[in-house]
């Protein structure tokens, strides 16, 4: 993002929030483009299921930001720096990341996980999560430096050896099941009836969803911010996040 670009966002931010910018600091929030959770809009602010939330939580809480629509990775990087006012939309909470980073409440829960798979893979009749991920030649696409929930990184963790790892956009790695390079992936129930209804045909023709009974339910999703941030500001994003 330019200078002049950044100058703009806060401007812009300014003139949507209740409270006046030269009173505190900017902080620079992070997400990546990934429908229905995240959609950049015009002005460079997310909408969607995560988008929304968190975009109305700054704004009713009266707290400048500046929007970086970059990839998972940099989000990571921007929300490890304890140096920086930095947060990023839409994560799970783990162990591990609480060790470099604080949480708000959560912003939004996520449906029951599902399979997005290709036909090859959902043709051979597995009735069970547990039955598909002991086949040793099912090929596993995961994205890098995910948590997928602790109940599915757990059952993850014996093939972490064998998981293909992706640090490509969500349209990519559907790309990559369509073609039959790996055999699936895992999604939130929105996220794979949103592919499934939007992306070309003649990807959505090799797919399939699947739902086993032995699914662990979908996490909560949070805004994560790095340990610079003050615990007022949490404090105040909590007060303006509306999920019950």
């Amino acid at each position: 993002m330019t200078g002049s670009r950044s100058a703009t966002m806060i401007a812009v931010s300014c003139l949507l929030l209740p409270l006046g910018c030269a009173a505190e600091n900017t902080i620079n929030v992070g997400y990546s483009e990934r429908p229905p959770y995240m959609i950049p809009m015009a002005d460079g602010a997310p909408s969607g299921l995560t988008g929304a939330p968190t975009a109305k939580a700054f704004k009713t809480a009266g707290i400048p930001v500046v929007w970086h629509n970059v990839p998972t990775n940099r989000q990571l990087i921007m929300v490890h720096d304890a140096s920086a006012l930095n947060c990023a939309v839409g994560w799970f909470w783990t162990a591990e990341r609480d060790g470099f980073a604080k949480f708000t409440k959560p912003i939004y829960r996520d449906k029951d996980w599902m399979v997005l798979a290709n036909a090859a893979l959902a043709a051979r009749g597995d009735t069970t999560l547990r039955a598909l991920l002991q086949r040793p030649e099912t090929r596993i696409l995961v994205k890098d430096n995910y948590s997928y929930g602790t109940e599915l990184d757990k059952l993850l963790a014996p093939r972490s050896a064998s998981l293909a790892i992706s640090t490509a956009a969500s349209g990519k790695m559907v790309q990559s099941i369509a073609k039959g390079v790996v055999d699936m992936m895992f999604v939130s129930e929105d996220e794979g009836h949103y592919i499934m209804a939007h992306h070309p045909s003649e990807q959505t023709r090799n797919l399939r969803l699947l739902h086993f009974k032995d699914m662990p339910h979908g996490p909560e999703r949070h805004i994560m911010c790095s340990k610079a941030v003050p615990d007022d500001v949490i404090n105040r994003l909590n007060k303006a996040i509306t999920l019950k």
